[in-house]
């Protein structure tokens, strides 16, 4: 491994002096440069500012980087290859998720913990199994863990949670983290929905005490969980955080001028991943949660729902921002899918979610609200598989609720006030 010269590191210094003082006369303005009347600035990421203002915290350290699809930087190139010919440090190992770190796709997913990355030959495990913590063996001779994931929103999307199992893994090992910062693609105005409760923390769908639209970026969550010690065993990690330049919390992801790289194969666009931080619930009862259709998570249905009268009772409600109609679909294996999805084949009685004003929609009090209306009209239809809603809700509360005839009202309120604190306390981890 080279050192870099004495030139470049003279190169390196003019070049972030420039950005720098570009940077403080655009702020000057109170606009950013690229900024205009009718169009919005692009969102630089920390993927994107690793290798120039931040270079110093990999040169000559042996790098572990944990990622997926989304990992790539402005020009396209994926992060991991990138890292593993960039000349002043050495990648080592790689960490992915269930999508193989370079796509989305079901069917290429990791079959299996191990594996070797073909286009680096470094060996490369999965989080996504048994195994959400990399082992100190996994971590053997790494100095640095890089952690670049572009996540959704929600807390039971499960990157979110490996965030936090890796920070405890970094803090065994005596091993320094950065998180490469990304936006959060549904703003980061929205915070909404039950806390933890204490029986489900370190779960795969609920690491810490955050409520499901937890309305934070990816590296406001890790000092979120550095600062208020949700690390087990009383760990801090050797963090740190390489901000974006030019993201607002008011900002959707389509505002950012970044490309929109899909989650999931079954979150196509930012609108689906808007829904599925409330329908995705749809996902722990015997109801299609629309995966299969051309709307995932805004087509709900089964085939033995009175999708008119849930439908009638829903628009009732006065939800913000959305309006319920009534659709059939049939679910289909995709393409990209390893198997069918759930009554694939089957004609479903169908409730469409049609957002209407993304910025007055409250997605998890509309998932809710679908699952109360649902079960008051079909209570003797609706199954729930705790395992799945436990992960999903990490409370008892809500089964008990519904299954007890409570009114949709007193349901939403029943997490306010843990909520109330939530935001309070997680004003200190907020950067932009």
């Amino acid at each position: 491994m080279k050192a870099p010269s004495c030139n470049t590191m003279l190169i390196r210094i003019i070049v972030i002096l420039i950005a720098v003082n570009s940077f403080n006369s655009a702020a000057s303005t109170g606009k950013s440069q690229a900024c205009s009347s009718d169009s919005y600035p692009t969102v630089k990421v920390g993927a994107d500012r690793l290798f120039s203002e931040f270079a110093y915290l990999i040169e000559g350290r042996k790098l572990a980087l944990v990622t997926n699809h989304t990992g790539r930087l402005a020009d396209g190139t994926h992060l991991a290859d990138t890292l593993f010919n960039y000349p002043y440090s050495e990648l080592i190992v790689l960490f992915g998720m269930h999508f193989n770190i370079r796509t989305n796709d079901y069917s290429l997913a990791m079959d299996k913990e191990k594996d070797i990355d073909p286009e680096t030959g470094l060996p490369k495990y999965s989080l996504y199994g048994s195994q959400h913590k990399p082992t100190a063996e996994m971590l053997k001779d790494v100095e640095v863990i890089v952690f670049d994931i572009q996540e959704v929103g929600a807390r039971f999307y499960e990157h979110i949670n490996i965030l936090g199992f890796v920070m405890e893994a970094a803090a065994e090992n005596d091993i320094e983290i950065i998180v490469l910062d990304r936006p959060n693609p549904i703003t980061g105005l929205r915070m909404d929905g039950f806390i933890t409760d204490d029986e489900f923390l370190f779960g795969f769908g609920s690491f810490g005490k955050v409520p499901v639209i937890h309305g934070m970026t990816m590296g406001e969550l890790a000092r979120l969980y550095n600062g208020e010690n949700m690390l087990r065993g009383g760990l801090h990690a050797k963090l740190h955080v390489i901000e974006m330049l030019g993201w607002e919390r008011s900002m959707w992801y389509d505002h950012t001028g970044l490309k929109w790289i899909k989650p999931s194969p079954n979150l196509p666009r930012p609108e689906s991943v808007l829904a599925y931080t409330g329908t995705c619930l749809f996902e722990g009862l015997n109801i299609s949660a629309g995966r299969g259709t051309e709307k995932p998570f805004q087509y709900i249905g089964a085939p033995w729902i009175d999708n008119n009268h849930v439908v009638s009772l829903l628009n009732n409600l006065g939800l913000k921002g959305v309006v319920f109609d009534t659709l059939s679909f049939i679910p289909k294996k995709m393409s990209f899918h390893s198997r069918n999805p759930y009554l694939a084949g089957e004609v479903c009685n169908g409730i469409y979610v049609r957002i209407v004003d993304r910025d007055l929609f409250e997605p998890y009090k509309t998932g809710i609200a679908m699952i109360w209306a649902i079960h008051k009209l079909h209570p003797d239809k609706m199954e729930w598989d705790e395992r799945v809603m436990n992960r999903l809700v990490a409370t008892r509360s809500l089964e008990k609720m519904i299954l007890g005839g409570a009114d949709v009202s007193e349901i939403f309120l029943s997490w306010q006030q843990e909520l109330s604190e939530f935001k309070e306390m997680s004003k200190p981890y907020l950067i932009y």
